[in-house]
Parts: C-alpha cells; structure tokens; sequence
C-alpha cells in the first residue's frame, strides 16, 4: 500500500475484512493483517483483459471465414482445431506457424509443378 491508511480506509478494510469468510480471514491473519492490501489494483489491467478477447474474437472470427469460404464448416475437430491454431499462430507472429505457412506454400508450389 505504500503508506498509512486514513480512518475511513482503516474501517473499510476492516469492513472488507469483517465480511469475508472465515477461513478466508485466517488465510490473510497468516500473513499478516497489517500487510493485507485490499485496496490493490486487479493484476492484470481491464484493457489488457479486454485486448485478449478482442485478439481470440479475431482469431475466432477469421478461422470461421476461413472454413464457410472453403465449405470446411463440417471437418473434423481436428482439422477445425488446427485452422484456429495456425490461424493464432500467424497472427501472434510466432515462428513455428510461420514456418509451417511457409513450408505449405513451398510443397503447394512444388506440387503444382509436378515436383
């Protein structure tokens, strides 16, 4: 917390304190009521939060355009399974699925051409 705590934010964590189980008490009275900080804020930020779904919404979206414009709607878990893998791998830029696109794109090339 950084510091003292004013009365009005003494009592509210004692209120705060006051209403929780229990055994959620005894857990926090563990490490110490004095280093318990209820006033924190969440670790991990609502737009970061809010980017992750935003991101899996995309990745969502485009795998499912992906397999109506092929007519794929009806494939395997798998096959659908491994769309939405490649489909996030390639858009978080991580290098074993751009190496497996390029590789796909090397054998499609080569197979068109008879080997």
């Amino acid at each position: 917390m950084g510091g003292k705590l004013t009365p009005e934010e003494e009592k509210k964590k004692y209120d705060i304190f006051a209403a929780m189980s229990p055994k959620r008490q005894q857990m926090i009275l563990r490490k110490g009521y004095e280093n318990w900080d209820p006033f924190q804020p969440p670790k991990e930020p609502f737009d970061k939060i809010e980017k992750t779904i935003l991101h899996w919404e995309q990745i969502f979206n485009l795998s499912q355009q992906f397999l109506k414009e092929n007519n794929l709607t009806h494939s395997s878990p798998s096959f659908i399974q491994g769309a939405i893998e490649i489909c996030k791998g390639i858009l978080e830029k991580d290098e074993r699925y751009q190496g497996m696109f390029e590789f796909c794109l090397w054998y499609n090339e080569r197979k068109e051409k008879g080997f």
